[in-house]
């Protein structure tokens, strides 16, 4: 029974990582934009390709994040180096 409370709760952080790690990515991107657009006067180019570039790392660190979680459940194969 605590094997599984502790499979869940390492689940439930994987989810929240996951979530905050878009959020803040698309959020970081966002107010990049729209700070150079301010600063160039270029409104609203500097937010559209900022934006973009922010979701499109959320979903690299999404990836990323998915890839080490299922490498960990799966443990290391025979040759792998981790």
């Amino acid at each position: 029974m605590g094997e599984d409370k502790r499979q869940l709760f390492r689940s439930l952080g994987l989810l929240s990582s996951v979530g905050i790690s878009m959020v803040a990515a698309t959020c970081i991107g966002l107010f990049i934009g729209v700070y150079l657009d301010e600063w160039f006067g270029t409104k609203p180019w500097m937010t559209i390709i900022w934006l973009g570039i922010g979701i499109a790392a959320g979903f690299r660190n999404i990836y990323i994040l998915t890839r080490r979680a299922l490498h960990d459940q799966n443990g290391p194969k025979d040759g792998d180096g981790a």
